[in-house]
């Protein structure tokens, strides 16, 4: 009987340490699932500033979408709603601001990296961003 009151009392005191300690950043990174709402949110950011700079409507094909907190990179191959056509692939960092998603900045063009070795290479390049932006975890760019 006593043995049974001791694992008890031990169980609820680990479960009360394990739920007071902090959660890791790694922990909270994740792919939001086809069909949420958060996925739609960052995805419209993203299609958003495509509009702006080309005047095209797109859907796209997600090839790299992570979150940690109010931070996301994605990677994305824009196309025609029809599937006719095919766009230059999109990639940035956006943050999420009054809750709302918001572009931020993706990799400068070639011409720029032609110059500047952090961009070139592209595990130097997120190292900046993080360095640029010191609350964007890390696990949220993809592995090299």
């Amino acid at each position: 009987m006593i043995g049974s009151k001791l694992l008890f009392v031990l169980a609820l005191f680990w479960s009360a340490v394990l739920a007071a300690s902090p959660v890791s950043s790694a922990t909270q990174t994740e792919t939001p699932a086809k069909g949420s709402a958060e996925r739609k949110a960052i995805l419209d950011a993203v299609r958003t500033m495509v509009k702006k700079m080309s005047e095209l409507d797109v859907i796209f094909v997600v090839r790299h979408l992570k979150v940690n907190k109010k931070w996301a990179w994605v990677e994305v191959d824009p196309r025609s709603a029809d599937n006719a056509q095919h766009y230059e692939a999109v990639s940035g960092l956006l943050a999420k601001k009054n809750g709302h998603w918001e572009y931020i900045e993706g990799p400068p063009e070639w011409p720029v990296c032609e110059v500047d070795p952090d961009c070139a290479d592209t595990s130097r390049y997120f190292k900046k961003l993080a360095r640029k932006y010191p609350s964007v975890s890390p696990d949220i760019f993809p592995t090299q």
